[in-house]
């Protein structure tokens, strides 16, 4: 039995991607901050089989064998089987644990299948398998088709997905780190995430995805999308606090608003996700402390802000906000280097 093992992060989408076409290609490009302490680990063991006449695999996860999970998988292997030809040669098992609820609007998927698509990257550079891309864009590329904003998870600190015209590099079939010049006031950013729910979202962010295809608001969406990424390139190079801030809330806003009016409709935030959005809106007018919110598919709230006001935004946090957490339970985050192998 071989195994190989990766740490890969979870992410938080700054211009969020909501839609895609066919072989998991975005309708809009998007940009994340890659997480540090919001991560899975995932251990890949194989052993060769007799026939390879199909995927063998079982998952354990947080060590309980998982068959909710195989699904998933198993339409992820048929993605990448043509990029993996080796897939049905060996008998699979995947042990993956997180440091943070799955399936609640953390972006689970996004570290989960990227540790799963390092380690067979590994494995696939072990048996010499041969790909015209670098380790980390093959892993990329691998994880998009698994999850597409996994494909961010696989590189650190600001990552685009999504072709653009703005963004050198950028690419509809895998993530692309940054390269422009961002201001210092965004290094180490602050992400505290407010666990209001950790229940698993009754809409999966697969079916809203699908349901964009047709959306009346889907086109001025994707056109929206690509006009912001625009402009937070620009933002993040000049350090405009003020002007992140507001462009980040709206994208969660619009986010959650193409929920509320897709057909069939739904809504993934909570009573409480309104009071908390409502208690840092006073907080910032109170005291000029930039902080921000943000939201992904779910009803958790993540609250971004520069390290130089943590204390005081920490303090806020265990004064006000605490008290609308499911068990008062938070996570104090920031922005990381990305993906690392043990």
């Amino acid at each position: 039995m071989n195994k190989v093992t990766w740490q890969s992060p979870s992410n938080i989408a700054l211009v969020k991607y909501w839609g895609k076409y066919d072989n998991q290609i975005p309708a809009n490009p998007s940009i994340s901050f890659t997480l540090n302490a919001s991560n899975t680990t995932t251990t890949l063991s194989w052993k060769e089989k007799e026939a390879d006449d199909n995927f063998d695999f079982e998952v354990w996860f947080e060590g309980q064998l998982e068959d909710s999970f195989r699904p998933k998988i198993e339409a992820f292997f048929k993605r990448i089987n043509h990029m993996l030809p080796f897939l049905k040669r060996f008998s699979f098992k995947i042990e993956t644990s997180n440091t943070f609820p799955h399936s609640s609007g953390i972006a689970s998927s996004a570290s989960g299948l990227s540790a799963l698509s390092l380690c067979l990257a590994s494995l696939a550079q072990s048996l010499n398998i041969p790909h015209d891309e670098d380790f980390y864009r093959f892993a990329s590329t691998l994880s998009r088709l698994g999850s597409g904003s996994a494909s961010r998870s696989i590189f650190g600190n600001l990552v685009v997905w999504g072709k653009h015209l703005l963004i050198d590099g950028s690419s509809d079939n895998y993530a692309t780190p940054l390269s422009s010049e961002v201001h210092q006031v965004f290094e180490n950013f602050q992400d505290t995430i407010l666990l209001v729910d950790k229940g698993e979202k009754q809409v999966s962010s697969t079916v809203g995805h699908g349901l964009m295809n047709d959306h009346p608001y889907a086109s001025k969406r994707f056109e929206q999308a690509s006009e912001n990424l625009s402009k937070m390139k620009a933002i993040l190079s000049s350090g405009d606090l003020d002007a992140f801030g507001n462009l980040v809330e709206s994208e969660a806003l619009t986010l959650h608003a193409m929920m509320m009016t897709s057909n069939p409709y739904f809504i993934l935030m909570k009573p409480n996700t309104l009071r908390i959005i409502e208690e840092i809106w006073k907080f910032r007018k109170e005291t000029k402390t930039p902080v921000y919110f943000t939201l992904d598919a779910g009803a958790n709230v993540h609250m971004l802000f520069p390290e130089m006001v943590k204390n005081k935004v920490d303090t806020f946090t265990k004064s006000k906000l605490v008290g609308y957490c499911k068990n008062e339970e938070y996570i104090c985050d920031q922005i990381g280097q990305g993906p690392k192998q043990l």
